[in-house]
């Protein structure tokens, strides 16, 4: 429920069947408030949390007063993959044209687990994992050592 009213988040949905989809578990689903405090609070959690390799926020990505992921998110990197969102706005820019700037997609590690933050489009979320999923174990086998 959300606002009083039934809910579902198809990109949410999107993400967790692509994942399971090549054989990884989705451990936790979480719809966050889009609020700071709320994200961070989700984001320190998760990051506490053992059996985790890699956060994925969708949605708050935008440039509306509301869209805050990034400001929650950016601080606790310890390093930002800055290749990721370079490249998912060109992708983008393929599909989309120029409304493609307008993503502040960003990727990070901090803790040894990878933080993936993606628009809430179905349309962002299937062509940032379509493209970049399979480089995660990577740069989590690197963020450890």
């Amino acid at each position: 429920m959300r606002e009083g009213k039934p809910y579902t988040d198809e990109s949410q949905g999107l993400a967790a069947a692509m994942i399971s989809g090549v054989g990884h578990v989705v451990a936790v689903r979480e719809l966050v408030d889009d609020d700071i405090s709320a994200v961070r609070t989700v984001l320190e959690k998760l990051l506490e949390s053992e059996g985790l390799d890699a956060i994925i926020f969708i949605g708050g990505t935008g440039f509306s007063s509301k869209d805050v992921t990034i400001e929650a998110v950016k601080p606790f990197f310890e390093k930002e993959v800055e290749g990721f969102g370079e490249l998912f706005r060109w992708l983008s820019f393929q599909e989309i044209g120029a409304a493609a700037i307008l993503s502040r997609a960003v990727m990070g590690v901090a803790r040894g687990k990878a933080i993936m933050c993606l628009p809430g489009s179905p349309a962002a979320v299937r062509l940032a994992l379509e493209n970049f999923l399979q480089a995660l174990p990577h740069l989590i086998y690197i963020a450890r050592s």
